[in-house]
């Protein structure tokens, strides 16, 4: 079963930014990416290293750990094929001015 949680105001994340946030015990990055909102789980699938404070080039996010990169409109990595690693993205959304994240029941 999953829920929405409020993790903050819309407006405190501009253009740009990012935000760490924790839900349940888990740790979330809310990216906004041109006015688009992404949200990932804050664990690289490579090694579980943290991603909050990966380089953001467009929508690509860089692991500071090893350097793989993640396309945060996917989740995957840009141009691999069959077996390519890809982030836990979470849903979220704006909803009367608060960032809402959509997760599992705990």
């Amino acid at each position: 079963m999953k829920r929405e949680v409020a993790v903050g105001a819309a407006e405190g994340l501009a253009q740009g930014q990012r935000k760490l946030v924790f839900i349940d015990g888990r740790s979330v990055v809310v990216f906004n990416v041109a006015g688009k909102l992404h949200a990932i789980e804050n664990s690289c699938p490579h090694n579980g290293a943290s991603l909050a404070n990966g380089n953001l080039d467009g929508s690509l996010l860089t692991c500071p750990a090893h350097g793989l990169r993640f396309d945060l409109s996917t989740g995957c990595m840009p141009g691999a094929g069959f077996g390519q690693l890809c982030l836990d993205v979470l849903p979220v959304r704006t909803v009367d001015g608060q960032l809402m994240i959509e997760v599992e029941q705990a």
